[in-house]
C-alpha cells in the first residue's frame, strides 16, 4: 500500500457532485464512503498507473492534473488525454483487467481510490451508480470519439481552438473562469495529443493572440474571443 494513504469520505467532499450520483440517500453514501477507502497522493511527475499493470481500481481525481499517454513503437509518448479534478481515471483498464497507458501527475495530486470490484457489487444494489458508472464510461467514449474526429479532419486552427473550448468548458464547470485558464501541460505535450508538431502548435497559438482572440502569458491563456473560437471550429471563419 501506497505510504501516502488518507482515509475518506466522499459523503464531506466538496466534488461529490462531479464524480458522485446525486441523490442518494444516507445509507447509500455510507456504503459509497466505505467502497472508497483511501486517499493517494501523487507527486508532479509520478505515475498513478502504467501501461500493462493490472488493473483493480477507478480513481476520482480530487485535487491536480494528469495526463495519459502511450509510449510509440519509435519510443516517444503519444499522450491520449488530459484528466482533471472531479474526474475519473482509469477507466481504461475495464476492458482486459490491465491498463493500456501511462497515467502521469502534471501538478501534485490527490484521487481517490475505488475498488472496481467493490463498485461494481455495490452498482447491483444502488441504481443511481450503477447509471452514473455508465455515464462516466458513455462520456469518456464520445470524447475518444470527439478526439478522433479532431485527428481525422481538422486543421491545426481547428484542433487548438476545440482544445481550448473544451478544457475551459470542464473548468467552468468545477466553478473556474470561463475565459481564463492555467496550461498545466507544455505545448509539446498538448501537439502529442492534437497530432500536431511542437512548432505548429506554438504558431497557431501566435496567430491566434495576433488576431485578438485569446491573450498568452506563458501557460496563462485568457480568451477574449469565445465566439470566434467556436467559428474556427464550426469551420465557419468569418470573412476578413
Amino acid at each position: 500500500m501506497n505510504p501516502l494513504t488518507i482515509k475518506v469520505a466522499c459523503s464531506n467532499c466538496n466534488l461529490r457532485e462531479l464524480c458522485m450520483p446525486v441523490g442518494l440517500s444516507e445509507d447509500q453514501l455510507q456504503r459509497i464512503d466505505e467502497v472508497v477507502a483511501v486517499r493517494r497522493k501523487v507527486k508532479r511527475g509520478g505515475t498513478l498507473f502504467r501501461n500493462g499493470e493490472s488493473f483493480t481500481s477507478l480513481y476520482a481525481i480530487r485535487t491536480g492534473f494528469f495526463k495519459t499517454c502511450v509510449a510509440t513503437e519509435d519510443g516517444r509518448d503519444q499522450v491520449t488525454g488530459f484528466q482533471m479534478a472531479g474526474e475519473i481515471i482509469g477507466l481504461d483498464g475495464i476492458v482486459n483487467d490491465h491498463h493500456t497507458c501511462d497515467a502521469v501527475a502534471l501538478e501534485d495530486a490527490e484521487v481517490c481510490v475505488m475498488p472496481f470490484d467493490r463498485i461494481e457489487e455495490l452498482s447491483r444494489e444502488v441504481t443511481a451508480l450503477q447509471h452514473h458508472v455508465h455515464k462516466i464510461m458513455s462520456r469518456e467514449i464520445v470524447r475518444e470519439h470527439g478526439v478522433m474526429l479532431l485527428l481525422g479532419s481538422m486543421r491545426a486552427e481547428e484542433r487548438l481552438a476545440a482544445f481550448l473550448l473544451n478544457l475551459v468548458q470542464r473548468l467552468h464547470a468545477r466553478g473556474f473562469s470561463q475565459s481564463e485558464l492555467v496550461l498545466r501541460m507544455t505545448r509539446e505535450e498538448i501537439g502529442s495529443y492534437l497530432g500536431l508538431k511542437l512548432e505548429t502548435v506554438s504558431r497557431t497559438f501566435s496567430k491566434f493572440v495576433e488576431e485578438g482572440t485569446v491573450e498568452v502569458k506563458q501557460r496563462h491563456v485568457r480568451i477574449l474571443n469565445t465566439d470566434a473560437l467556436k467559428r474556427i471550429v464550426n469551420n465557419q471563419q468569418a470573412c476578413h
